[in-house]
């Protein structure tokens, strides 16, 4: 079948349906799942051209709720062609795009318009858009919420970019008050700087320096704000990309207590550890850091017990002369990290030695991540009547991590040369056929996804 195309069915002896991959057909029609096939059913005629992909897995497409494209103003860095063709690559059929590091930053309905018209047109896959809080924007937040924004993201401590300032309580305070009522979410990055930015004293070339720079307890003192406001105003919160295990006794706490919170960690606080970074190698740099091996086991024990609802990639690329690899100076070097092609095999990587199944990989980065962003009636699940986006890929298979075979706009990661299992054969979005064995459909066939509210706007 051709790159483009428009599939009538999957078949394979590996479609994962429930907690279970067994042998199905999926028939697929107008972009939607219309049946799914199974038992004796598996090997019969179902009236159309059949994709038959052996053995190898079908699931849902992944849905990233967390990639900045940072598209209009910061092209050099990613943009909307080259970041979805890299998610199709790898196995991403949705992503969610962050409200900074792009200029403007998507904080005003005005700048969110701006923002749809620059990926319009360039999306290879489906793409939603977060806004941002930002201190005096809250008249801004409803009519965005009423115009399609997935949620918000704020910062709690300095984001990096003058353009995007972030919060104080006070800010927060009269944010949540315009969201209460609206049944929409908000993101916080959550380090506080608790210490008044402790001045590294060591080597800025000695990853251990930065590391002691950004303390658990900044993420901490975060989440216990964060806490204290969701348990107040009962407005949907979720903490982004937690890197120390430390906190999750406070959001347990504030769970137990009825506050609706979430939390996602990323690919790379589960696959790298602060030990093994050498010296210089600024392309592991990102915020909250990257903490130590003890911290990383306690955080695949938190996912496996459910105590982490998701996992993500939080692509965050920059041009390489950002990251500093000349001085190998971590302290200067910008702080981010791109993974959006490779999140599945990351994740899988570690996982599958850790005694996860393929159906927590749903969950995990198709279904909780859907969720979040109120997707989750027509993407991250194979059901009757949700898109019928899926990701054919081969769980047993391995490769190496190679500059040629990366389509994000800038090649620098961390992940360059290691090898890891599972490999991404294909990508149908929508019923189409996208990405195939390192090839692209030649128009990009992604739209935008605009939420509907979830509730009344009305002030509770």
């Amino acid at each position: 079948m051709e790159l483009g195309s428009t599939i009538g069915a999957v078949r394979s002896k590996r479609v994962l349906i429930g907690s279970e991959a067994s042998p199905a057909v999926i028939v697929i029609k107008d972009g939607k799942i219309h049946e799914i096939l199974s038992g004796s059913r598996f090997s019969g005629d179902v009236g159309c051209e059949v994709l038959d992909v052996g053995d190898s897995v079908v699931m849902p497409g992944i849905v990233d709720c967390h990639v900045h494209v940072n598209e209009p103003g910061r092209t050099a860095w990613e943009g909307f062609w080259s970041a979805t063709r890299a998610a199709a690559a790898g196995g991403v059929t949705t992503i969610v795009d962050m409200p900074l590091n792009s200029i403007p930053p998507t904080t005003t309905l005005s700048n969110f318009h701006e923002k749809q018209q620059e990926a319009t047109g360039k999306c290879f896959v489906d793409t939603a858009f977060w806004g941002g809080v930002i201190p005096g924007n809250q008249l801004e937040l409803r009519p965005m919420i009423q115009a399609g924004v997935a949620g918000f993201k704020c910062f709690l401590i300095h984001s990096g970019v003058e353009e995007f300032p972030h919060v104080t309580e006070l800010d927060l305070h009269t944010a949540m008050k315009q969201l209460q009522g609206t049944g929409s979410v908000l993101l916080f990055h959550a380090e506080l700087d608790v210490l008044q930015a402790t001045k590294e004293t060591g080597d800025p070339c000695q990853y251990s320096t930065f590391l002691q720079s950004r303390p658990d307890l900044m993420e901490i003192e975060a989440i216990r704000t964060v806490t204290e406001l969701c348990l107040q105003y009962r407005v949907r919160c979720h903490i982004v990309h937690l890197s120390s295990a430390k906190p999750l006794k406070l959001i347990q706490k504030a769970r137990r207590a009825g506050a609706p919170l979430t939390v996602e960690t990323t690919h790379h606080y589960l696959s790298l550890c602060a030990e093994n970074i050498p010296a210089g190698a600024t392309q592991f740099k990102c915020c909250p850091p990257i903490r130590g091996s003890n911290n990383q086991e306690q955080l695949w024990s938190a996912l496996k017990a459910g105590q982490i609802d998701m996992v993500v990639s939080d692509h965050s690329p920059c041009t390489p002369d950002l990251k500093k690899l000349n001085s190998g100076d971590f302290t200067q070097a910008w702080g981010g990290i791109s993974s959006l092609q490779f999140g599945l095999p990351l994740f899988w990587s570690s996982a599958s030695k850790k005694g996860f199944q393929l159906s927590d990989v749903v969950r995990l980065l198709c279904q909780k991540t859907a969720q979040l962003c109120s997707l989750d009636n027509q993407k991250g699940s194979l059901y009757p009547g949700f898109d019928a986006d899926l990701v054919i890929w081969d769980p047993e298979r391995l490769f190496e991590v190679e500059e040629k075979s990366i389509h994000h706009k800038n090649k620098l990661t961390p992940y360059l040369g290691i090898t890891l299992q599972g490999v991404v054969c294909a990508t149908i979005l929508r019923g189409q056929l996208v990405y195939r064995e390192g090839s692209f459909c030649p128009e990009p066939l992604g739209k935008h996804l605009l939420i509907p509210q979830r509730k009344s706007c009305k002030t509770q």
